[in-house]
């Protein structure tokens, strides 16, 4: 049991400062982004978006923390944490989130109480998603919320 809650805690991926990737990335644990990402971030864990990091990509994760620049949607089962320095230039889905005050997030924000809610917000999503892709239609921005 305890090299599992070491495994939680080793960061298993590193887009460092100065590094730029163009395309997917998938990882099986802890991702850490300095660094600039054009293409999608799927992770099985956490997620920490440094300050100086510049993305334009859907973030999906466990725990996700923001404190650079992300263009695109945000999905954390868990919870999702707002820098100060932080902008989200997107949607939100997520079970709990902090926003910092002085952080920007201009887009959708749906906060799921429940296992149920969940599901159907993910479904909705891909739904939509889904369907944009199909007719070449690229996300728009619904909403607008400023902290701080």
């Amino acid at each position: 049991m305890a090299s599992q809650k070491s495994e939680s805690f080793s960061i298993n991926t590193i887009i460092g400062p100065g590094t730029s990737v163009s395309g997917d990335v998938e990882s099986g644990g802890f991702t850490r982004v300095d660094g600039n990402v054009q293409g999608n971030v799927k992770a099985k864990g956490r997620v920490v978006i440094g300050e100086r990091a510049r993305m334009k990509s859907n973030i999906s994760g466990t725990s996700i923390t923001v404190g650079g620049v992300v263009f695109g949607n945000v999905l954390a089962s868990e919870r999702l944490i707002v820098l100060a320095t932080g902008l989200v230039m997107g949607d939100i889905i997520t079970r709990r989130i902090q926003a910092e005050e002085g952080c920007l997030i201009h887009g959708r924000v749906i906060v799921c109480q429940s296992e149920e809610v969940w599901n159907r917000a993910i479904s909705e999503y891909r739904d939509v998603t889904g369907l944009r892709e199909s007719l070449g239609i690229h996300s728009s921005v619904p909403g607008y919320v400023r902290h701080g």
